[in-house]
């Protein structure tokens, strides 16, 4: 599949695809030369084929007039090991690359001070490695996903940990899903707290409901590791409507993991 207009070297893109399989999606990237100039994102299912997926991202890439032999690299982190040999397969069948798994044995540049670090998700050591590079340490990063995760790395670019909940989508569809009576409502922020209907009841419950669990998690973090010059950086798809209540976060950025993938990616190869 070569493009006629790729003849001159010097000039055509060499991408680095970077693959984030998420509970809920899988987000892909493309760099080039220290640019993420394309993402994309479908659903994780466990019930679709390497050929389904393949199909997928091939028309992608040809959407957006990418050609498949100007890929050159691949780095790829995963939370759904059903998947995993799924997207290799794809990969290595679409661009004839072997993609580099973030896992134990790779380097992030973080020192994880975890009981057992096989046990840490390579979700949050990318967007960790992500916020590092991006915005400098110490940080607070909370990351609002099909779990919601507090993230901690001090000034010396250690890992000390953090801690996990449900997330905010996750909340909502579980009142719904353990109850009889309460329905499955759009996350959208109500007026007040005091709500005079059951679905804002349930909107205020949810949303300012986590808006209060960030703002106390962040203060025992900082108290607990004397971080209080710490920055608070926020990821993920509901970041946005968590600070559209009250402005938490010193920064928001919600291609954290794909940056992660890519700057790991470019510390594990010779192309530093």
């Amino acid at each position: 599949m070569h493009n006629s207009t790729q003849h001159n070297n010097d000039k055509s893109p060499r991408y680095v695809i970077t693959v984030d399989i998420g509970n809920t999606n899988v987000k892909i990237g493309l760099f080039d030369d220290k640019q993420l100039v394309r993402s994309f994102k479908m659903s994780s299912d466990v019930k679709r084929t390497s050929d389904e997926y393949m199909a997928l991202l091939l028309q992608m890439l040809q959407h957006n007039n990418i050609a498949v032999d100007s890929v050159k690299g691949a780095i790829m982190s995963s939370v759904i090991p059903q998947l995993d040999y799924t997207f290799v397969h794809v990969l290595e069948y679409c661009f004839g690359v072997k993609p580099l798994i973030v896992g134990v044995g790779v380097k992030t540049g973080l020192a994880i001070k975890y009981d057992f670090p096989r046990e840490l998700g390579s979700d949050r050591i990318i967007t960790a490695v992500a916020t590092v590079k991006k915005y400098g340490a110490p940080f607070v990063l909370v990351d609002f996903g099909t779990a919601t995760t507090y993230n901690v790395v001090n000034d010396k670019k250690e890992f000390l940990g953090g801690a996990i909940t449900l997330g905010i989508r996750s909340s909502s569809a579980g009142l719904a899903n353990y109850t009889s009576k309460l329905p499955d409502v759009e996350l959208r922020i109500p007026d007040k707290v005091v709500a005079q209907s059951t679905a804002k009841a349930i909107q205020s419950g949810v949303l300012y409901g986590a808006v209060g669990q960030v703002k106390y998690m962040i203060q025992r973090i900082k108290e607990e590791t004397g971080l209080s010059n710490a920055k608070i950086i926020a990821t993920g798809g509901l970041s946005q409507l968590v600070a559209d209540v009250e402005p938490i976060f010193d920064h928001i950025d919600r291609e954290l993991s794909l940056w992660g993938l890519y700057y790991i990616y470019k510390m594990n190869t010779l192309e530093e």
